[in-house]
This record gives C-alpha cells, sequence and structure tokens, in this order.
C-alpha cells in the first residue's frame, strides 16, 4: 500500500490542476457547448470544442475536440473529460475514443501500462498550451469581424 501513495498523490494533484484550468477556461459549465479559437497568426489556429455530454448534481462528461481548418491535421484530436465538481477532479476518460485499461486488469499488448498517467498528463499539457497561445470564443471573434 505505502508504494502506491506517492503514484496515487501524483496523479490526484494531476487531476485537481486539471480541474482548476478546466474550470478557468469554461466556468461554471451553464451551456451545452463552448467553441473556442486560439489566437495564432496566419492560417495555423486550431478550432476548440467542449461538449457537455452528461451533467448530474456532482459530476460533468465533457467531450473536448480540438481541430484545425485544415483538413486530416496532425493537430486533430478528441477527449472525454470526467470533472468531479465535488471532488474537484478532472480526470481524461479516453483519447480519440480509446479508452484506458484499469491496472487490476489483465494487462494489454495494445497499451502501455502508464496510459491512464499519459492521457491526464496530455490534458494538462494541451491545457497549458492553450493558456499559453491564447484563445478567443468564436463569437467575439465573430463580433471583432463585424467591427472591421
Amino acid at each position: 500500500m505505502i508504494k502506491n501513495l506517492p503514484k496515487t498523490a501524483h496523479h490526484q494533484s494531476i487531476c485537481e490542476a486539471n480541474y482548476l484550468r478546466i474550470n478557468r477556461l469554461i466556468g461554471p459549465y451553464d451551456k451545452k457547448e463552448y467553441r473556442f479559437e486560439t489566437i495564432n497568426p496566419g492560417d495555423t489556429s486550431q478550432i476548440i470544442n467542449f461538449l457537455v455530454l452528461d451533467k448530474t448534481k456532482h459530476t460533468i462528461i465533457l467531450e473536448a475536440k480540438q481541430h484545425s481548418h485544415k483538413k486530416n491535421s496532425i493537430n486533430d484530436f478528441s477527449l472525454r473529460i470526467r470533472v468531479s465538481l465535488d471532488a474537484r477532479l478532472a480526470e481524461t476518460v479516453s483519447y480519440q475514443g480509446e479508452r484506458a485499461i484499469p491496472t487490476f486488469l489483465k494487462k494489454s499488448k495494445i497499451q502501455s501500462a502508464d496510459e491512464k498517467h499519459q492521457q491526464n498528463r496530455f490534458l494538462t499539457e494541451w491545457l497549458e498550451s492553450i493558456f499559453i497561445s491564447g484563445i478567443a470564443s468564436c463569437e467575439d471573434l465573430q463580433n471583432l469581424m463585424k467591427d472591421v
């Protein structure tokens, strides 16, 4: 039991930080869909969608997608995220439709042993890159274009 404690604590801290990032990004979860565009020079911007798939008193399931204006871009992906409102945690449920296999089941030959950790780490890095590059809601961008 003691051997697993640091790994569990590290996983929990990642999920707590992801909760804070997602909460800062889309807030009170009062809409069904949130749509953003990264602010990049030229045509390299990405469209980012957060869709609320299921919402209960304590849990929200989000589908997060990023896609480029270019067809079949290497930067296109989708994530499913479970946001626990009472525990204040956000954990990746699946990446590209592929769920991580729990550690108590027989190990898969197609997934690595730390798949769940990798998916949550990817979520962390992706959310950080969103804040670094900057985003604007698609509604705000359309209003700006009308004023020009």
